[in-house]
């Protein structure tokens, strides 16, 4: 009877490790163009996060409607039908005011960030021996800086903050995410032997 040895038996997971890390790195250059393009055209970007809210509300609002019906008692209705109204109103809102729903979300925007840029410096700290983990507390202080440099300019500089900080969160979330999959691709090409 012949036996595998553990490098033949090790070629399924590797193989699809190596798919995984691959789409990895093909998610991260994709957050890598996106923020560029954000950079480069911000006001379209700011435009294009507004409608993007708007429509996601809206969706939301449905859902809590259909949802509402689907059982339980008067008060589970009732609770469910105010939601998916003040989803709804808030998605209009968005989609029919779009300059002005810019200026909200700046601020839900840089509250957002800065919790993220949190999370990152903590995952730093959780993470500090793993290779590639200086670019999450990079990544944490630059998410902080930019959620904190809103407070300076707005209102007035809602319309092109909104591009620059999504652009430039996606475009430092994506080297983040790059640095992590070439690192385990490195682990994968060296764990097939």
């Amino acid at each position: 009877m012949a036996t595998a040895s553990p490098a033949q038996s090790l070629q399924g997971p590797v193989e699809s490790a190596r798919k995984i890390t691959g789409w990895y790195i093909a998610a991260a250059v994709l957050f890598i163009v996106l923020g560029m393009l954000a950079i480069i055209e911000p006001a379209l970007a700011g435009l294009a996060v507004s409608r993007l809210v708007g429509w996601l509300l809206v969706f939301g609002g449905v859902s809590h409607l259909i949802g509402a019906f689907k059982g339980g008692g008067a008060k589970h209705v009732g609770f469910q039908v105010l939601v998916g109204l003040a989803y709804l109103i808030g998605g209009f809102y968005c989609l029919m005011h779009p300059l002005l729903a810019i200026g909200s979300l700046t601020l839900l925007l840089a509250a957002v960030i800065l919790a993220g840029g949190v999370l990152e410096i903590i995952t730093y700290f959780r993470l500090k021996g793993e290779n590639a983990s200086g670019w999450m507390l990079f990544n944490g202080i630059i998410a902080l800086l930019l959620g904190g440099m809103i407070w300076f300019h707005w209102p007035s500089s809602s319309v092109w903050a909104i591009g620059i900080l999504v652009g430039t969160t996606l475009l430092m979330t994506g080297m983040t995410r790059l640095m992590f999959g070439l690192a385990a691709r490195r682990l994968v090409r060296h764990a097939a032997g």
